[in-house]
C-alpha cells in the first residue's frame, strides 16, 4: 500500500523533480531553495512538500533558530524510501566501503576517512560557519545530528544510526566507519576536526561525537 502511495505521489512531474532535488542535494533543502529552482510559489511547494512528507519518501525538520522570524524548515530524503525510486540506500554504501576493507587490507577508520573525503560539502552560503556544514554533511547521511557547546569543543549527538541492524552484530567495524566518515567530512572544512566517537546502543541512538572547533570557528 505504501509502495503504492508513494508512485501516485511522484506520478506528478513537478513533485518528482523535487524529489529528485533533495535526493541529489548535497545537505538539508529549504523551501526558498526550491521555490528558486522549480519557479513557484511557497504555498505550491509547501504543497507538494505535504505530500512527500505524507508518504514517507521525505523527512521534514526544523532548523536552529537564527534571529528573529521563523526558524527554516529542512527536508531530506527519509531514510524508509532510500534504496528506492533511484535513491542509493545506507546498506547499499555500507556493502561497497565493507567490499573496500576487504580489496584494500586498509582498516575501518580508514576506508571511513576516504568516504568522508568523497562527500561534497556545501559551500554555497557563505554565512554558515564548518560547524553548520559539517553538521549538514552528517545529516545527509541519515544520522539526525544535534550540537551540544561544551567551551571550545562541542559533542554531536547522533539521533539515528542508519545501520543500526549491522552495527548490533558489529559495532566495532560500523562506528571505526563512522567516526573516519566524519573525520573525512571534517578534513575538507576549516576550523574542526573529529576527536573521537563515543558509541551508544545502535537502535538506541545518542552516540556522541567529540569536536575540536577553533576559537575563530563560529558556533553552530
Amino acid at each position: 500500500m505504501l509502495m503504492q502511495q508513494q508512485a501516485r505521489a511522484l506520478g506528478d512531474p513537478t513533485r518528482h523533480g523535487i524529489f529528485r532535488h533533495i535526493a541529489d542535494a548535497d545537505a538539508p533543502v529549504t523551501v526558498a531553495e526550491l521555490t528558486d529552482a522549480f519557479g513557484l510559489n511557497h504555498n505550491a511547494i509547501r504543497q507538494h512538500l505535504a505530500k512527500l512528507v505524507e508518504v514517507g519518501l521525505i523527512g521534514e525538520s526544523i532548523a536552529k533558530a537564527e534571529g528573529r522570524g521563523r526558524p527554516r524548515l529542512l527536508y531530506v530524503v527519509d531514510p524508509g524510501a532510500e534504496s528506492r525510486w533511484g535513491v542509493d540506500g545506507p546498506y547499499q554504501r555500507l556493502a561497497l566501503l565493507l567490499l573496500e576493507m576487504i580489496a584494500t587490507g586498509d582498516d575501518a577508520v580508514e576506508v571511513g576517512r576516504r568516504a568522508g573525503e568523497r562527500i561534497e560539502v556545501d559551500t554555497s552560503d557563505e554565512s554558515e560557519s564548518p560547524v553548520v556544514r559539517l553538521m549538514n554533511a552528517i545529516a545527509r547521511g541519515g544520522f539526525e545530528p544535534v550540537s551540544v557547546e561544551k567551551g571550545d569543543n562541542l559533542e554531536i549527538v547522533l539521533g539515528a544510526c542508519p545501520f543500526a541492524d549491522a552495527a548490533s552484530a558489529d559495532a566495532a567495524t560500523i562506528c571505526a566507519l563512522h567516526l573516519g566518515m566524519t573525520q573525512g567530512v571534517a578534513e575538507q572544512l576549516d576550523g574542526v576536526s573529529i576527536l573521537g566517537l563515543s558509541p551508544h546502543e545502535p537502535h538506541g541512538a545518542g552516540c556522541e561525537l567529540s569536536v575540536q572547533v577553533d576559537a575563530a570557528t563560529a558556533s553552530p
